[in-house]
């Protein structure tokens, strides 16, 4: 048996399916160390880096993430296969930008002033990131100026906030109406999440969808993305 087992890690004897199928199971698994092997070996085999990313790593992050969202993985494994794709990002990531691969758009995220959770703002991020998205997290207790500098600075599409505190949920209306007052509040995706919001909430501050956990979160980015994506191609079209 032990013989079997160490047959099943020789990554580079596996053909380019079986492969991507190994390092489906071996994100779901958490297994960092092989993801980079695999990761490497496809690059040798002349697979491009967005391939790679697209069919090896976001593929299973997808995975990963509708059985976060069934309840059948919970946030330590989720964060296990997280940190997995990272290691694959780390080979991928140079090689993603010198090509000018496609990403599916960007997100600046961070926890709003006064709050200093961020496990499952990081949750997002690393999902984020595995679903293909260019993450910037701006960290913990970031003021309205905060976000607003980092909008200017990175020019994302997505803006996500988060709070775990009662008393710091109201300061995302802070953010939003100070959008508003400044014009731009139509040219962001606004996404907020946290343990005490609700549907409602995120309505009646003004966000564009509450988000109850990082699979629910690129769920929603991804269909919003298309959506902007769609109105784009119109407008060119026409």
């Amino acid at each position: 048996m032990a013989e079997d087992q160490e047959e099943d890690i020789i990554l580079t004897e596996l053909p380019d399916n079986e492969l991507v199928e190994q390092m489906h199971d071996d994100l779901y698994d958490g297994l960092a160390d092989e993801i980079s092997e695999g990761t490497q070996i496809l690059l040798n085999r002349g697979w491009t880096p967005y391939e790679v990313l697209t069919k090896a790593l976001v593929e299973g992050m997808r995975i990963v993430g509708v059985d976060f969202r069934d309840g059948i993985l919970f946030v330590p494994e989720v964060l296990m296969s997280a940190n997995s794709m990272k290691a694959g990002m780390i080979i991928l990531r140079p090689l993603l930008a010198e090509t000018g691969a496609p990403k599916m758009g960007k997100m600046v995220i961070g926890t709003v002033k006064g709050d200093i959770h961020d496990i499952g703002k990081n949750l997002v991020s690393m999902m984020m990131e595995g679903a293909g998205f260019e993450v910037i997290d701006i960290g913990i207790n970031n003021s309205v100026e905060e976000y607003l500098a980092a909008l200017e600075e990175h020019q994302p599409e997505i803006l996500g906030m988060s709070a775990l505190l009662t008393t710091t949920m109201p300061y995302m209306k802070v953010v939003i109406d100070t959008m508003k007052e400044k014009g731009i509040r139509n040219d962001y995706i606004v996404l907020v999440g946290g343990a005490p919001l609700n549907e409602a909430f995120a309505e009646n501050v003004g966000a564009d969808a509450y988000c109850r956990d990082a699979a629910v979160a690129v769920e929603a980015a991804t269909e919003f993305m298309m959506h902007r994506q769609g109105m784009a191609a119109a407008q060119m079209a026409s």
